[in-house]
């Protein structure tokens, strides 16, 4: 009997000793892998799989540490997503993470007034694909013809917004992404026409207007414009056609104004074809909603501030246009 009491009390206190060596490792950072290494946690995916992956990885040491965290935090799941590690970690810290689900994620960050082009652009620079393949998918045919007919694009239609994408992210998901989240916003409008015209005018009042309280005054202009048969004279639709014919040089020459490239509004009366970048609600709202006003032009203003002159007739326009090169004239001297 004594002898079997021994037995058992020895066992307990290996135990207690196993525990404390089990609860120590659990809390040891280990880095098993060089510079940066990514874990895909599926959906579904049993803890001793998990921990496979993670020993495969080099993130810890071997699987069952995973087990006994995950053991260790039974009122806790882990969850789906793609992780990524860079520094030494203990496989409770590695759990953790996990089950808080901080996943990998690019944030990508698209600001009103860019074009598919831009966007394209800044895809790539956070490394997620090539410009020319997000510019190829948002040209998609199928993609374009299921959100406005008349399109030739998704231009205007890539809504802009802060976005937090995974590495396996493709371009036509990228499209899916903004379209629906232009969608969304066009919804709450409520508005019972399509959006076509609308986010075209949008697009122009969005590139020129820098001052929000301004826009409704633009979208005004070019909607006077229209109404007469004027053409819209607008610098950033002849910056559009110029980037589509591979021609722009960052300033707007004389060949510029008068190609016949059918964004081009010098040469074109209407409305161009289609959007020239993607409007930010404030614009789409200002082209919905103008300012009564019988102004036919605008012209910046030389103070720097973004705000413009307004005229109704070409000699009030003369003049700002004057006052605006003196100004330009005395701040380079």
């Amino acid at each position: 009997m004594r002898r079997s009491l021994h037995i058992a009390a020895m066992l307990y206190f290996l135990a207690i000793i196993a525990g404390i060596f089990g609860l120590h490792r659990l809390s040891q950072p280990y880095q098993g892998f060089t510079g940066v290494t990514f874990v895909d946690v599926p959906r579904g995916l049993s803890t001793i799989a998990i921990g496979s992956r993670l020993a495969e990885a080099g993130v810890i040491r071997s699987r069952w540490e995973y087990v006994a965290a995950r053991m260790a935090r039974r009122s806790r799941a882990p969850k789906a997503g793609e992780y990524r590690f860079d520094h030494p970690a203990s496989p409770m810290e590695v759990f953790d993470r996990i089950a808080r689900g901080d996943a990998f994620r690019y944030t990508l960050l698209i600001p009103e007034g860019k074009n598919i082009f831009d966007i394209g652009a800044a895809a790539e620079q956070v490394g997620l694909f090539p410009a020319a393949r997000f510019v190829k998918a948002a040209s998609s045919p199928a993609l374009v013809c299921d959100l406005d007919p008349k399109a030739s694009s998704l231009e205007g239609y890539l809504f802009p917004d802060t976005y937090k994408l995974s590495r396996h992210t493709a371009p036509e998901e990228l499209c899916r992404l903004m379209t629906a989240r232009f969608r969304e916003v066009w919804r709450g409008l409520g508005v019972a026409a399509g959006p076509h015209d609308v986010v075209t005018l949008a697009s122009l009042v969005e590139k020129e207007g820098k001052l929000s309280e301004e826009r409704p005054m633009i979208a005004a202009v070019f909607l006077n414009r229209l109404r007469i048969g004027m053409k819209l004279d607008c610098d950033p639709t002849t910056i559009y056609a110029a980037v589509l014919d591979g021609r722009y040089s960052g300033v707007i020459h004389r060949s510029d104004l008068d190609s016949g490239n059918p964004y081009n509004t010098y040469q074109h009366a209407g409305l161009p074809p289609g959007p020239i970048a993607s409007p930010g609600l404030g614009s789409i709202h200002a082209a919905l909603h103008p300012a009564r006003t019988e102004a036919l032009y605008f012209v910046l203003h030389p103070d720097g501030t973004g705000s413009h002159e307004f005229s109704k007739d070409i000699a009030a326009h003369q003049k700002a246009v004057e006052i605006y090169r003196r100004g330009l004239a005395k701040s380079v001297h």
